[in-house]
């Protein structure tokens, strides 16, 4: 019961933070039109995610009628490395294609450094990056770019501890948040999680 009243604190909290500029829907909109214009986002996690870095960008871009779409290395329940909050994998990289999704988000927590050891992970992550569609990693998301190679020479930040990886990598690392370069959003942590929504949103909207 009180993992249930956590999970849905988050959500409530991710959907009354997205609605006060949320726009007022024409009711006259046909449903073949409200289906063309739901974006779709991939979010590529894994065991030991940070729960607020999942939970609330999925509950604020699920609040603005996208579709929500989690990738990992194998399609299994997997658990935060900081509660009991559980996310299902709904898809492998196999089954998936860039041209499926408007944006890709990489949350935080141990997951990256996992993640960023499967090829497919990692090559999935870069051919989205190189596609110019928006990329947002937060706390140790960038780690997967990095191993992509993508990050010489880009403006970035991350989760302190990653400061030093990020700068060996080529990284022209900024302590603030969202960073912002090019089709890259980067934020440090999860008390960045609403300037990293609203930076994401601001490409895809």
């Amino acid at each position: 019961m009180k993992k249930h009243r956590i999970i849905t604190g988050l959500i409530a909290f991710a959907t009354l933070f997205a609605s006060c500029d949320k726009p007022t829907e024409n009711n006259n909109t046909s449903n073949t039109e409200k289906q063309k214009d739901m974006k779709k986002i991939a979010v590529i996690t894994g065991e030991g995610f940070q729960d607020q870095e999942a939970y609330m960008p999925i509950g604020y871009f699920t609040n603005r009628g996208a579709e929500i779409t989690t990738i990992g290395i194998e399609k299994a329940e997997v658990k935060s490395y900081n509660s009991d909050f559980t996310i299902k994998i709904h898809k492998t990289t196999d089954e998936v294609k860039v041209e499926d999704f408007d944006a890709l988000i990489i949350p935080g927590g141990h997951a990256p450094s996992k993640l960023r050891k499967h090829d497919d992970i990692v090559a999935f992550a870069k051919d989205f990056y190189k596609s110019g569609k928006p990329v947002a990693a937060i706390c140790h998301g960038p780690q997967i770019l990095i191993t992509a190679g993508l990050m010489d020479g880009v403006k970035a930040t991350s989760y302190k501890s990653v400061k030093e990886e990020m700068v060996e990598a080529g990284v022209n690392f900024v302590d603030d948040a969202p960073v912002i370069d090019g089709n890259l959003i980067t934020s440090r942590n999860p008390d960045d999680l609403a300037a990293f929504c609203k930076a994401l949103e601001d490409k895809l909207y």
